[in-house]
């Protein structure tokens, strides 16, 4: 077997052969590789670092958390008072709710605060809720007020010209 040719020896060996080279390469690269270093900080440096870490892993990190969830989950009232929604004050409690319970309701009143109630016009005759600052719309006068208001003006007004005169 040693005095025989690769040609010989079968495909196999030629292979072998031929990817040699890789395989050496692929071999080398350990020997190349630097022991790794355990910390690129060393006696009171590393002792200041993992002390910060700890500092902003219980206290800073979890008022950041903390506030995020709260503004997270006061989005939707705030997008029902932009989109002046009539039911305002039930989105409110349930973002409260879901403060309390994990979050589970925040999206049903994410998607309550893009949508506007099908029956409240009917019902109400606006999409709009009194309590944004916009006042509902008066109900007509009835005729024989307005009647009984335009003829006090003209007595006010005759009583003057009278008085001019």
């Amino acid at each position: 077997m040693l005095g025989m040719s690769l040609a010989e020896l079968g495909p196999s060996v030629d292979c072998w052969h031929r990817c040699g080279d890789a395989c050496a390469a692929l071999l080398a690269v350990p020997a190349l590789h630097t022991p790794p270093i355990p910390s690129i900080f060393s006696g009171e440096m590393l002792d200041l670092v993992a002390e910060i870490i700890s500092w902003v892993a219980i206290v800073i990190a979890p008022i950041f958390g903390i506030t995020v969830f709260w503004l997270v989950h006061i989005m939707p009232e705030k997008i029902a008072i932009k989109r002046r929604h009539p039911q305002v004050q039930a989105i409110h409690t349930l973002c409260l709710l879901s403060l309390f319970f994990g979050g589970l309701l925040w999206p049903f009143a994410f998607l309550w605060a893009y949508s506007k109630p099908v029956f409240y016009k009917m019902a109400y005759g606006t999409d709009v809720g009194a309590a944004h600052g916009v006042a509902e719309p008066e109900a007509k006068a009835d005729v024989h007020e307005v009647e009984h208001v335009d003829e006090k003006a003209e007595r006010e007004r005759s009583r003057e010209r009278e008085g001019l005169d």
